[in-house]
């Protein structure tokens, strides 16, 4: 497999390359010294600076970013039966989006003591709680006498993320030029809120996501064979299905709380995964895990040197790489079948 090294050197690649330039060989003398393999006299003091205060935690955000939102892809993916579903389709990301314009645009309503409580964080717990309660809504709207049907969901989340967007709209009207930009901006997607502690709990909560899922795969193979067919194999269905929308809900949800819709990493990178390796989710999931934080870390490298000292907004980025390489590996497949 060269899929390891490759996002191995994506990830040193990333780490040298910005505003300030580091040689990749000063990058790994720099990240071995942290962990005592080099001595501290070796390395120069302002590049370790910059690589462990900025582009570190960039790099790792970026990667559990990725990793989060192609996982959660290949989770809709496996349960909704369908290889072009997307994370969005169960309302996080829609909802998400509406919470924080509320706060962009009408963030004065809140209490003011909340306000200092919560800080810079206020717009990403806004964000992760309107996407929490969004799939929630979807989720009750698609269960009756406790069996959650996906078609019903899928039909709830289309409804859901169309009542978002005119909310969203609604806001946009009344915001003012600043809010308006700031709204813009955050929708387009971002890395730029990495530091220690965004690193922190979007690492811990994407890794727990990542844990669960791995369990999953099983099951998701046996429902590829359809819902009465797994359960004649044992899985508890409905069970799956709960555990499935949790783990999506909580690595989209932390991952657009604090980076803002960055579109086509969920839907790219388990489909490529599934294009070349097959349908086994024992492989699939790991494997998207991969690619999605390779891509998203490649995409933020882009965005953040195309148009320096500016940066691009990475959902613009995930778009203009993807959908050629999507293109591609789709044209690809039908050439085999249409040849087979």
């Amino acid at each position: 497999m060269t899929a390891g090294p490759i996002a191995v050197a994506v990830a040193v690649f990333a780490l040298a390359v910005g505003a300030f330039p580091i040689a990749p060989s000063q990058v790994l003398s720099i990240l071995g010294a942290g962990i005592g393999l080099v001595a501290p006299e070796a390395i120069d003091a302002q590049q370790a600076a910059v690589l462990w205060s900025i582009r570190v935690p960039r790099v790792l955000l970026g990667a559990a970013v990725g990793a989060g939102l192609a996982v959660a892809g290949a989770l809709m993916q496996g349960l909704f039966r369908n290889p072009i579903a997307d994370p969005g389709l169960i309302g996080v990301t829609s909802g998400a989006a509406l919470a924080a314009a509320f706060v962009i645009v009408l963030g004065a309503v809140f209490p003011g003591k909340l306000v200092r409580e919560l800080g810079n964080y206020l717009l990403p717990f806004a964000a992760f709680f309107g996407g929490a309660l969004a799939a929630l809504i979807v989720k009750h709207v698609a269960t009756r006498d406790g069996v959650t049907s996906v078609f019903t969901m899928l039909l709830a989340g289309i409804a859901i993320s169309a009542l978002a967007s005119a909310g969203i709209g609604l806001l946009a009207y009344i915001a003012t030029d600043t809010q308006l930009r700031l709204l813009t901006f955050w929708t387009l997607g971002s890395l730029g809120s990495a530091n220690w502690s965004v690193v922190a709990i979007v690492g811990f909560t994407i890794s727990i996501a990542l844990i669960l899922s791995v369990r999953l795969a099983a099951p998701l193979n046996a429902l590829a064979l359809g819902e009465f067919e797994a359960k004649h194999l044992g899985v508890d269905v409905q069970r799956m299905k709960n555990i499935v929308l949790l783990v999506a809900l909580a690595a989209v949800g932390v991952s657009v709380a604090f980076c803002g819709m960055i579109g086509f990493i969920g839907l790219v990178a388990p489909h490529c995964v599934r294009l070349l390796c097959g349908p086994d989710h024992r492989m699939l999931l790991p494997a998207s895990a991969l690619l999605g934080g390779t891509l998203l870390v490649a995409a933020d490298l882009v965005a953040r040197t195309v148009v320096a000292p500016a940066e691009l907004p990475i959902g613009i980025l995930t778009a203009l790489l993807g959908v050629p390489f999507f293109v591609v590996l789709l044209r690809r497949q039908h050439g085999q079948t249409t040849s087979g």
